[in-house]
């Protein structure tokens, strides 16, 4: 290898490093200046379609806010009750869940030995106000992520303007053309991913308040927000509510069962056909690059980054793809199946 480019690689390494440190380091400004990007492709349609009827940017702004922060503190003081419901609840839960590993170590003759070192207790209380601990953590860092989204909503009218001072005639237009051609595709994916993440939530809490789980809705929400992670998400998402359902409704397993297989007919039904239809190229991301990205935002930014992972994975893809210098990064970041399909069949 030439020493230029044995530099330029090195330097792309320390400069990679550098990168993720700062992100790391200043988590407090870069996890919500992401969260109110992401939003802004997730808004910046609606606000558009507002203002084309005639209805000033300013007021049409403040409307998407005032709904999008009463939606958000409704749903923090929702998911803080129930989890204070639960903490309150958790001895009873505790107590059966004794009587379930004892009837097994009983059926199974296994020597209750190791069971008795293990103390789920504490460990899972310190979980739940962990929990809560940070949704606090997060109801103060959307103050943040709405002031980051009133400017970016605000200031998109004037992007156009921009463009034209800072560049000329030409390459202007060309880069309107590649700007809107982004923006529309990352709120199209954003918008569906949402939509279906939502319909896939619903679905689920219907089956938990069928069974007559306890705090259905909650976990509704749960596999709401983790089915942004592909397969991964589904999988974290069905563990709680299965294991509640067996120490719920001990000695039935009936309900545990019935979750189970319902939330595999969910999640592959969705996950299979529905999305790969509705979504096509959108999420056509390779699961190395998919898990990479889980990965390392997650040690980045914790669970936050985890649920972020895969729309941010998403949004580079998109972008890479529209600009013909990165175009062979958004074909590596690709799962090649659409190659693949339009070849067709091979064979003798």
């Amino acid at each position: 290898m030439k020493p230029e480019r044995l530099i330029i690689l090195f330097t792309g390494i320390i400069a990679l490093i550098m990168t993720g440190a700062v992100l790391k380091t200043a988590s407090g400004v870069f996890l919500p200046l992401v969260v109110a990007a992401l939003l802004y492709f997730l808004f910046a349609p609606i606000v558009k379609y507002m203002s084309s009827r005639k209805i000033p940017t300013p007021v049409t702004t403040t409307a998407v806010l005032v709904i999008f922060i009463g939606v958000c503190a409704a749903g923090g003081l929702f998911i803080n009750t129930r989890i204070m419901a639960m903490i309150s609840a958790y001895p009873r839960y505790h107590a059966r869940f004794e009587t379930l590993i004892g009837a097994i170590v009983d059926q199974f003759e296994i020597s209750p030995i190791w069971w008795e070192n293990v103390h789920l207790a504490p460990v899972i209380g310190e979980q739940l106000l962990a929990l809560s601990g940070f949704l606090v953590g997060f109801m103060t860092n959307l103050i943040l992520v709405v002031f980051f989204l009133v400017f970016l909503l605000l200031g998109a009218p004037f992007f156009d303007l921009k463009i034209d001072k800072a560049l000329s005639s030409r390459n202007a237009a060309r880069a309107r053309e590649v700007t809107r051609k982004i923006s529309g595709q990352i709120s199209s994916y954003l918008f569906l991913q949402f939509a279906i993440s939502a319909v896939t939530g619903f679905i689920a809490w219907i089956l938990f308040a069928s069974v007559k789980l306890d705090f259905a809705v909650t976990w509704g929400v749960l596999t709401f927000l983790l089915n942004f992670i592909p397969n991964l998400g589904s999988f974290i998402a069905a563990f709680p509510p299965i294991l509640l359902a067996l120490v719920q409704f001990y000695p039935s397993f009936s309900q545990a069962i019935v979750i189970f297989l319902g939330l595999t007919v969910i999640q592959q039904g969705l996950g299979n056909f529905v999305t790969p239809k509705i979504m096509g190229d959108r999420l056509n991301l390779s699961p190395v690059v998919i898990l990479v990205s889980l990965l390392m935002w997650g040690w980045l930014w914790g669970i936050p980054g985890a649920i972020l992972s895969v729309p941010i994975a998403s949004t580079i893809k998109i972008v890479c793809d529209n600009i013909a210098p990165l175009r062979p990064i958004g074909v590596l970041m690709s799962s090649g199946r659409t190659f693949k399909e339009s070849q067709g069949p091979t064979g003798i």
